[in-house]
């Protein structure tokens, strides 16, 4: 039985036009592909036994679960959603799972997460933030107990100034609560249930989280985790090399030309006549000539500018 279920089904139509190549959950993070990250973290709590959902370029990720000696779950014709997705797999899951997106960096403690489900319930951690009230609050009560979910399950209790951070534990008579068939939200299905029934726990999450969703987003994250301001489960430097100014060179690249602060991904070439600061470079890309800043080059050497 799978006891840990990663979700990278999504379209990523906000990453558009690097999903359109890749799907966003083995995009590179510092050379690092982010399905690599979520299992390490997963793995590093003791679930040895990993599902993993695809839709979207889902032969990509069939191709890495092989590789990765992980479970699959191909979702067609239609995606199934942060609820369906767990609903169809409930059969093969196991009476509580952790439940991590594919998009997120995070050192979430899901050993603490899982011990926070109560019976037949469910467990969110949730990231103390100034910002909650405009990304969307989702409270808890001093009794651990979680109260609010934004509009969803409304509420004037609960301590303020938390927000989701989409990793969660679920037992499976809650996953239960799902319809059967068809594209659900876990939110707006189980969640809605739950809550008001106080059956869903919650830790504080204080560390490390990203949600890479846009490019600004997957621009910084690779920043951030290359100049150690996020410190992910796998060291990328395990996987590659020191670069001029900070940079991070996979195995392969030939870099002729300068680069100051960015990642060069395997195979990559940057020719004597380019240069990159504060940019990332996909395996096996042809940096186009000129000065590239704050840019994501990606397949067949397509640039994309970052503002």
């Amino acid at each position: 039985m799978y006891t840990a279920f990663l979700l990278a089904a999504g379209h990523g139509t906000r990453l558009r036009p690097l999903s359109l190549v890749r799907p966003k959950p083995l995009m590179p993070v510092c050379g690092v592909p982010m399905l690599d990250y979520a299992l390490a973290h997963v793995r590093t709590h003791g679930h040895a036994h990993v599902l993993v959902n695809a839709h979207h370029l889902w032969e990509q990720v069939a191709a890495w679960t092989e590789a990765n000696q992980v479970g699959l779950q191909v979702e067609l014709p239609i995606v199934l959603g942060t609820g369906g997705g767990l609903r169809a797999a409930m059969s093969r899951l196991a009476d509580n799972v952790v439940i991590v997106n594919a998009d997120i960096l995070s050192d979430v403690d899901l050993t603490a997460l899982v011990a926070a489900v109560p019976n037949e319930g469910a467990a969110m951690a949730l990231r103390p933030h100034e910002d909650a009230e405009r990304i969307g609050p989702v409270l808890a009560d001093e009794t651990g107990r979680v109260v609010r979910i934004s509009t969803v399950v409304p509420s004037v209790h609960g301590v303020p100034g938390t927000h989701f951070t989409g990793v969660h534990a679920m037992s499976k008579s809650a996953i239960a609560r799902v319809p059967e068939t068809g594209e659900q939200c876990i939110v707006r299905t189980a969640y809605k249930t739950l809550v008001p029934e106080r059956l869903v726990g919650h830790i504080n999450h204080g560390g490390d989280w990203i949600d890479v969703g846009t490019p600004a987003a997957y621009l910084q994250a690779n920043l951030d985790v290359l100049t150690g301001i996020v410190k992910p489960p796998i060291d990328p430097w395990s996987r590659g090399e020191s670069g001029a100014q900070g940079s991070w060179v996979g195995p392969g690249a030939q870099v002729n030309g300068s680069i100051a602060r960015s990642i060069v991904g395997a195979g990559a070439v940057v020719p004597a006549n380019a240069s990159l600061k504060d940019t990332v470079v996909w395996s096996d890309v042809v940096v186009p000539p000129g000065h590239h800043e704050r840019c994501v080059i990606y397949d067949d050497s397509n640039v994309l500018q970052v503002s």
